[in-house]
């Protein structure tokens, strides 16, 4: 009788991927609204790319891209979800849309080699931190580009004051997902 209650019923793992897309669209969405203004950048901290972070590493590399690339959508198609309640094509243009594009690539990247980290928490965070680093990348080279800075000038105002707290950020999600990584696997 036990069994019976501690398992729920997995109707269908699509609906169950579905749900998880949709999930992590909503999460990143939340993210951009946990913000912080830095008054020598244009890019504000959000909480944003630990759920990339964490969406790319449980749903994978297609799953984990797609709710990123959900999320550019919603937002281009004009729901206020990008950070500050931002939204449209012109809104990619700014100072945060190398950033934007960046989350999808850095899914990509963490869902394609989490399987290597084999539960390791040192490998995990290696991979979720290499994903943070393509993404701030992405983010530098548009700022430069946007703004016809040298891309030094830029790694001192997109880049380097967000290493702390995105290694605070990966940690976070490295140890979230490997707690239900096993959970994930069943559900999924």
């Amino acid at each position: 009788m036990e069994g019976i209650l501690i398992k729920e019923l997995i109707i269908s793992k699509k609906l169950s991927r579905a749900i998880a897309v949709v999930t992590f669209i909503i999460l990143t969405s939340l993210g951009g609204f946990v913000r912080i203004p830095l008054p020598f950048t244009p890019v504000p901290i959000t909480l944003q790319t630990f759920f990339v972070l964490l969406g790319a590493a449980c749903l994978g590399g297609s799953l984990g891209s797609l709710s990123q690339l959900g999320y550019l959508i919603l937002g281009i198609f004009g729901l206020p979800i990008f950070s500050g309640a931002g939204s449209g094509l012109l809104y990619l243009c700014g100072p945060t849309g190398g950033y934007l594009f960046g989350f999808v690539l850095a899914s990509l990247f963490v869902g394609r080699f989490i399987r290597y980290a084999r539960g390791s928490l040192i490998l995990t965070l290696t991979v979720l931190f290499a994903g943070n680093l393509l993404l701030l990348g992405c983010g530098v080279i548009w700022l430069s580009l946007i703004l016809a800075q040298p891309l030094s000038k830029m790694l001192l105002i997109g880049f380097i004051p967000f290493l702390p707290g995105d290694f605070l950020k990966a940690l976070s999600a490295s140890v979230i997902y490997l707690r239900l990584k096993t959970r994930i696997k069943e559900i999924l």
